[in-house]
């Protein structure tokens, strides 16, 4: 792919921005044993790249915890995350130059996840980073998440960028297959905590890290 094929490019974020995915199994971990419900981080995997609200009740069919309910799990896991973010939170290896590199060419840049806006909020505030995405959209306010395209196809209409004219950045199946169903060409950074997924092979591209990516498409 060549960057000057796009007009916009458009980033997930956990795991792509922030190496937030084992905080998130750290959370959700913690959370999920103080409701009786003995999941390990390795049963998380099944639940990749969903919204949050969509894991917890995933995980509530399947154990069927009752004393708590699943909104108050989904508060207390938020709550966790967002001390484990303030605590922990980096950019992962080349974001920073990536995004340099983009605003100093005028590409237009947007940020579509399946975080809630108070975690975007945080990870963009400890990243120091919030001033860099002309759109922010959160598949909280879509009526269903990742893998479906709405929260991708929401941020091209709001960037005023036709959908082929977008490069998205993602790092998990169910992130990619949204892209592809935007008409979006697909980079992939795979996160590196899952177990190798061979259906990632479905991106456009693939690469170990951002900083790659950015070396390559330089290039290009």
């Amino acid at each position: 792919m060549k960057l000057s094929d796009f007009e916009a490019v458009i980033f997930d974020m956990d795991g792509v921005l922030i190496d937030s995915e084992p905080l998130w199994k750290i959370a959700m971990e913690e959370v999920f044993l103080s409701v009786g419900c003995n999941l390990t981080r390795k049963d998380f995997q099944r639940t990749v790249g969903l919204r949050l609200d969509e894991v917890i009740s995933y995980w509530h069919k399947e154990t069927g915890w009752e004393e708590v309910s699943p909104k108050e799990v989904e508060n207390r896991i938020v709550e966790r995350m967002i001390t484990l973010i303030q605590e922990n939170g980096a950019p992962l290896i080349g974001v920073i130059e990536t995004l340099n590199y983009l605003s100093e060419h005028s590409f237009k840049i947007g940020l579509a996840t399946s975080s809630y806006h108070i975690l975007i909020e945080t990870v963009l505030t400890t990243l120091n980073i919030q001033d860099r995405f002309e759109v922010v959209n959160s598949a909280e306010d879509e009526e269903y998440g990742k893998p479906h395209p709405a929260v991708y196809l929401t941020v091209a209409k709001k960037l005023g960028v036709n959908p082929l004219k977008c490069m998205v950045i993602e790092d998990s199946l169910n992130g990619i297959i949204a892209g592809k169903a935007a008409r979006m060409k697909v980079v992939c950074i795979p996160e590196k905590t899952h177990h190798p997924e061979p259906k990632l092979i479905v991106a456009d591209a693939t690469f170990e890290n951002m900083q790659q990516m950015l070396k390559a498409l330089r290039s290009s």
